[in-house]
């Protein structure tokens, strides 16, 4: 597979993941990413079931505990901060603190991810696609910046506002299932003093969180309610804090010192929670991964295995194929659907926080993982 050139938008946590296995198995994989860097910012993400076993064989889980963050508990509080309850022995965000699930920040992971792979994958930086045309020998690529460039595979690995699947498979309202729910999450100094503690308050509509990070040096914000979709542009960054200032204008506790902060945070991030539904996620040399093609949203706590576990099977059907891609593409479909329909259940079966725990489990085990020799 040395001649297998392979085009990935997006540098998150999919991206690189399925960059990882194809070139430990001789594919030449490119990832694209708009940011200048690795982003920065996002909240505690879960990786558990047969992702654990994905990230142990990838020789990068001892760096993930290493990152992991390592939460003592958490509390509610009223709207005046009374406390309500608390609890030592699981949190909102992880789950059951004895679980052998890992939980740490999403950039973290995506730091990790890019170290384990910055020396057999090329990179490039502050750009984006901007045109696919599918050829007899390849994919012609256009670029923000970049000069055009010719692969033979393209992969979405670009989230759930995917610009490759707006390219290749049409505008985003096809796919998109809204939720009912916004949520925020940004980076705030830790002036509440928290000590690997999570503190939530729970309004009418709306739910507020913080929670210590980097060693209790800064808090992760989080900011919650519910919503049908609203009209706004979710790059407009001023846009979406105005909507918050309005919706939390009287929710008490800790809004007014947050929504202070906000206004100074260095990765200020608002999007709905959401699903995305496709027929198929493929078409020609394109093929989608991660929350581009199957987003199960936050409310699972599964997306991220869910990345980790598709780009493992994507890149094991496609070196299994040797070189057929349609029948690599239709592989990977066939072993991945029914897991990711049994975690895109998970969100209904949530009710005041996430899914009971018997069914998270059950459904981040719901894969018999084939072997795919390096």
């Amino acid at each position: 597979m040395q001649n297998v050139r392979v085009l990935i938008s997006g540098a998150s946590i999919a991206g690189p993941a399925v960059a990882y296995w194809l070139a430990r198995r001789g594919f030449r994989p490119t990832v694209v990413e708009r940011a200048p860097s690795v982003r920065r910012g996002g909240q505690a993400i879960d990786v558990r079931g047969v992702a654990l076993c994905i990230v142990e064989e990838m020789g990068i889980l001892r760096a993930m505990r290493a990152a992991g963050t390592d939460m003592r508990g958490m509390s509610f509080v009223d709207a005046a901060g009374n406390e309500l309850m608390r609890t030592t022995t699981e949190t909102l965000t992880g789950g059951p603190l004895d679980s052998p699930d890992v939980e740490l920040l999403r950039d973290d992971l995506s730091e990790i991810l890019f170290q384990a792979t910055k020396s057999s994958v090329e990179y490039q930086f502050g750009d984006s696609i901007t045109g696919l045309t599918e050829t007899d020998e390849g994919v012609n690529v256009t670029f923000e910046r970049g000069a055009p460039r010719t692969f033979d595979l393209v992969i979405g690995a670009d989230g759930l506002h995917s610009n490759v699947r707006r390219l290749a498979f049409g505008e985003e309202s096809r796919f998109i299932q809204h939720l009912g729910i916004y949520l925020s999450v940004f980076t705030v100094p830790n002036y509440l003093g928290l000590d690997r503690w999570q503190t939530f308050h729970r309004g009418a509509e709306e739910m507020i969180g913080v929670y210590s990070a980097r060693n209790n040096t800064e808090l992760r914000a989080m900011m919650g309610f519910g919503s049908p979709p609203l009209d706004v542009d979710y790059r407009d960054i001023d846009a979406q804090m105005k909507i918050l200032e309005e919706r939390f204008a009287r929710a008490g506790w800790e809004a007014p010192k947050l929504l202070e902060l906000m206004r100074k945070a260095p990765d200020f991030h608002l999007d709905s929670m959401a699903q995305i539904h496709m027929d198929r996620w493929s078409v020609g040399r394109t093929a989608l991964v991660g929350d581009a093609a199957y987003s199960s949203s936050p409310m699972s706590g599964q997306g991220t295995s869910l990345a980790i576990v598709g780009a493992y099977v994507l890149a094991g059907e496609l070196a299994s194929a040797g070189g057929d891609y349609a029948e690599g593409y239709s592989r990977y479909e066939a072993e991945m659907r029914p897991f990711v329909a049994e975690n895109q259940k998970l969100p209904a079966q949530a009710k005041e926080g996430p899914p009971p725990r018997d069914i998270v489990v059950r459904a981040a085990n719901a894969i018999n993982l084939r072997h795919y020799p390096a």
